[in-house]
């Protein structure tokens, strides 16, 4: 693995990873924009086999607010995150995009504009006529604001359904949970990015729209829900896919919304045949 640091539009600073940077030679690559939450080092088993079952470089970038990227704009829109993406593909001379979770929603707003020759997304986070809610918003706005951020991120953690039978636990319970996760890379890690996730979720909701304008999407779209995921990603994704006749919809038996990290055989080998072609 390789790491660059590129120069975007507006003067700031990526970190990007790439795997298979050797394999250049035989293609362009595939530039993969990660959930929230989680960094590009999340995606390392990922992007390793997907390369290796392609042939292809693999690219994984941190957006803002991750690993040595710039920070995050207080004021970010997913705008931002449309015009990183560009800086990413114009870097390593790549038109393949995939998008999980959160990097969904940006790469499915983003294709409508940027030249995408192939796009797959899993689970992406974006909100089509008003799928996407965030009514727990404002009870974790007022515990971090009181500076309880157990509280907070246990709040954040049940009200995006994300996480399983963890996030099913009660509240308090959930909010001892966090506490005493909290010393753990991963608690460590959700703790750094919980406030740039809340803002992001409340970007895809500013973004809100209908299917239709998801039609100038590439002929060629993948969509992909884990079996076991929140229902409200399919509800988005169903709708656009009855919009775009070229897209194929696919559901990822016996997984849940973490299946890319988790990097099962069958999911890399159906993203493998899509950016195929």
């Amino acid at each position: 693995m390789t790491r660059d640091i590129i120069i975007t539009h507006d003067g700031g600073h990526l970190e990007v990873l790439t795997t298979g940077g050797d394999l250049a030679a035989a293609g362009s690559g595939v530039v993969v924009v990660p959930a929230s939450m989680v960094t590009a080092a999340d995606y390392t088993r990922f992007a390793q086999k997907l390369s290796e079952s392609l042939g292809r470089p693999v690219h994984t970038f941190n957006r803002r607010g991750r690993g040595d990227s710039s920070p995050q704009a207080e004021d970010y829109t997913l705008e931002a995150d449309i015009r990183d993406l560009d800086a990413v593909m114009k870097h390593t001379s790549s038109t393949d995009v995939f998008g999980h979770s959160f990097g969904g929603a940006v790469a499915l707003h983003a294709a409508r504009t940027l030249p995408v020759e192939r796009l797959a997304v899993y689970d992406p986070a974006v909100s089509v006529n008003h799928s996407v809610k965030a009514e727990w918003a404002p009870e974790y706005e007022r515990a971090a604001a009181a500076g309880d951020y157990d509280r907070a991120l246990a709040v954040l953690i049940k009200g995006v359904e994300t996480e399983g039978a963890f996030g099913r636990m009660p509240l308090s319970m959930l909010t001892l949970a966090t506490k005493l996760t909290a010393v753990t890379p991963m608690g460590k890690q959700m703790r750094e990015l919980m406030t740039s996730g809340v803002r992001e979720i409340k970007a895809v909701i500013a973004a809100d729209m209908p299917a239709e304008p998801f039609l100038e999407l590439p002929l060629e779209t993948l969509i992909v829900v884990g079996e076991k995921s929140p229902a409200y990603f399919g509800v988005a994704c169903g709708q656009i896919h009855d919009v775009l006749s070229g897209s194929s919809y696919t559901i990822l038996a016996g997984f849940g919304h973490d299946g890319p990290n988790k990097a099962p055989d069958k999911l890399i080998a159906e993203l493998s045949e899509f950016f195929s072609g």
